[in-house]
């Protein structure tokens, strides 16, 4: 079984991939980085070695390499079962002074990257009548908040991609959960200050994942809301 997971080379996507990589599942993966995806597939080669890892370098943000990386993945597989849409990007600001065309530029990587690479790999999940597709958004497309700006229209914007994505979905049989998590230990907070131990760990993100994805056929966890114990920052 296929896992196609983006944004794979580290922090929370990195972990989806070792948890599904762990459960025999093979992989596709990218990111921007092209040292940085490969290195992350020899990391997971070696913890299951008879996976085949379809790894690649891309820009999700540009739709030329979200269709680079979809024909790939259809060229090498012939089923996907599980889809994450993990790509993101966090820039902070205010509407008001914002650096221009940041708004742009989140919506391209943040909702764009889903948008076409889902697109491309539903006829597959269609056809085969099964299937199961995360949207990682983000507890800041639940509640505006100083700062959030573009970030947070972006991710609103995913949630209704998701949201109707899933309307669209019940008859095909195909699964479609948005995962909203709080603060994560990733590169967006290193340097910060914050104590590792007031945020969670990208495993947690991975964890639930997992256990949605492994219920009954008739049941679908529709949206995931996970937050630090102490709250939000």
């Amino acid at each position: 079984m296929l896992a196609v997971i983006t944004g794979a080379s580290k922090g929370i996507g990195f972990a989806i991939a070792k948890t599904f990589i762990q459960q025999g599942f093979d992989l596709a993966i990218c990111s921007r980085n092209q040292k940085e995806i490969e290195e992350a597939a020899a990391q997971l080669q070696q913890i299951n070695s008879e996976a085949c890892i379809l790894a690649m370098a891309c820009d999700l943000s540009r739709k030329k390499e979200v269709d680079l990386f979809a024909h790939k993945i259809l060229e090498t597989f012939s089923a996907v079962e599980i889809l994450i849409n993990n790509t993101g990007r966090y820039l902070p600001g205010n509407l008001l002074d914002e650096p221009e065309f940041q708004l742009e530029s989140l919506i391209e990587t943040n909702l764009y990257s889903a948008y076409h690479l889902t697109r491309h790999l539903l006829p597959t999940m269609i056809a085969q009548k099964r299937g199961h597709i995360f949207n990682m958004s983000s507890v800041a497309a639940l509640k505006a908040y100083p700062m959030g700006g573009s970030y947070s229209i972006s991710k609103y914007a995913l949630e209704g991609f998701s949201k109707n994505l899933r309307a669209e979905m019940m008859p095909y049989g195909i699964k479609v959960t948005t995962i909203n998590p709080g603060a994560t230990m990733s590169d967006s907070w290193k340097g910060s200050g914050i104590s590792p131990e007031r945020i969670m760990e990208a495993d947690d993100v991975a964890a639930v994942i997992w256990n949605a994805y492994q219920l009954s056929p008739q049941a679908v966890v529709e949206e995931i809301v996970l937050r630090p114990l102490l709250g939000d920052l």
